[in-house]
């Protein structure tokens, strides 16, 4: 495993001040837990220094419904805030891919993403969830919260399938959580910020303004998106996978009456499970964390298997080195529609964006990629810094990076590569 961790480590990526370090760990492909990824490896992995934090199951949730996959009671891990931050609280929503069909949410509920008695008992907190000053500037003193992810549709399912006893909760799980909270004093907090990674970065986007309603008005209140902004794109066949699998999760979990009606009252519901067509009418001020090329919409969304049955992309996509002029330009042209996605957005200056040109998912839990000596950067600033600048209002943040030369940043790593294999062979 060491290994594998030195391998994602070594998939860099351009900024404004040169090449950073980044990380390339995948959620569970689409529907299924096919592996342990990397993120959810750094999450449960426990060093000299690590902060574990148990896991709380909240009482009385059954009674109420809010209840995982299969029924258990949902849960959290809370590390209290101290000094200045004892009344300032980070809510992060785990992230973990969705499930739209019973095939598929009965597996989930065999897993920590769908059942709490799979859950870790403790996960380590780093990044946005540290408690030291050197890893995260702005916010490790607060209470920090991690929500664990169990009803496979981004906390917005409501609805229950009695043949195969499969509970969608989400919506539920979202409010009894809340309502835990609150009664453990975040509902005395002055700052709090909803935070989410990938499919929890989705829900931060569903739930901000709810978030927000639960303060009073004296209370400042934002949200933060991490690898949230999943697009309609077009795959390389054509085809829309990531639209397709919406649908499913959508109609299955019955989503619908959970999302904004400013959105379903013009669109069909499953436009509006994707996150373009909300933040623009996000009343709360909003910060998107995004990699111009997010590692798991290109390999789940942009060419899933089935989308290239001919391995016409495979060499491309294990190695950038491969691709050829098109499959460049297709990358390029992915990272334009993002762009596009967040222009009305990013005109309103209570908003944050921060999008750098690199192959990564969800860059906030991770310690290399939320605020290390050689972490990713967009003008000299990386991930934290830029988070704290816009939460406390030092400075606007709208840090876009330059768009990536997929070939010249490939043959810079290539030695990178090369170092590492030699290492793994002892010549090193």
């Amino acid at each position: 495993m060491k290994w594998y961790l030195l391998w994602v480590l070594s998939l860099w990526c351009v900024s404004l001040i040169g090449l950073s370090r980044s990380e390339y760990g995948f959620e569970e492909p689409i529907a299924e837990e096919s592996f342990l990824s990397y993120l959810d490896e750094e999450a449960v992995s426990s060093g000299a220094n690590s902060l574990m934090v148990p896991l709380t199951l909240i009482p009385g949730a059954v009674s109420k419904g809010a209840v995982c996959l299969d029924g258990t009671p949902p849960g959290y891990h809370m590390h209290r805030g101290f000094g200045s931050g004892a009344n300032n609280w980070v809510i992060h929503l785990e992230g973990g891919g969705w499930c739209n069909n019973i095939r598929t949410c009965v597996f989930r509920k065999t897993t920590r993403r769908g059942s709490s008695k799979f859950m870790e008992k403790q996960l380590n907190f780093t990044g946005i969830l540290s408690n030291k000053p050197e890893e995260n500037p702005g916010f490790y003193n607060w209470n920090r919260v991690r929500v664990r992810y169990c009803d496979g549709a981004s906390f917005a399912g409501e609805g229950y399938d009695e043949a195969n006893q499969l509970y969608f909760r989400g919506q539920r799980i979202w409010s009894a959580t809340m309502e835990e909270l609150m009664s453990k004093g975040m509902r005395n907090a002055n700052q709090a910020l909803l935070s989410g990674c990938s499919a929890g970065g989705l829900a931060s986007i569903f739930h901000c303004d709810e978030f927000k309603a639960l303060f009073p008005g004296t209370t400042e209140v934002k949200c933060l998106s991490d690898a949230g902004l999943f697009l309609d794109a077009t795959n390389v066949a054509g085809g829309r996978t990531l639209r397709e699998m919406y649908e499913g999760v959508v109609t299955l979990q019955g989503v619908q009456k959970n999302l904004p009606s400013s959105c379903t009252s013009q669109k069909d519901p499953t436009s509006c499970f994707f996150p373009h067509n909300l933040v623009s009418n996000i009343k709360t001020p909003m910060f998107l964390l995004n990699a111009a090329y997010d590692a798991w919409q290109v390999d789940q969304s942009l060419i899933p298997s089935i989308a290239d049955p001919h391995g016409l992309w495979h060499d491309c996509k294990v190695d950038r080195r491969h691709c050829n002029a098109s499959q460049i330009k297709y990358f390029q042209d992915f990272r334009n529609q993002m762009l596009n996605a967040v222009e009305v957005f990013s005109q309103s200056n209570r908003n944050g964006l921060f999008i750098n040109s690199c192959f990564a998912h969800c860059q906030s839990e991770m310690q290399p990629t939320w605020y290390e000596n050689d972490s990713p950067r967009v003008g000299n600033k990386a991930v934290a810094v830029s988070v704290a600048d816009w939460f406390f209002d030092r400075k606007p943040v709208k840090a876009i990076d330059c768009p990536d030369n997929l070939i010249t940043v490939e043959a810079s790593i290539a030695s990178i590569f090369i170092l590492f294999h030699d290492f793994k062979l002892g010549k090193l």
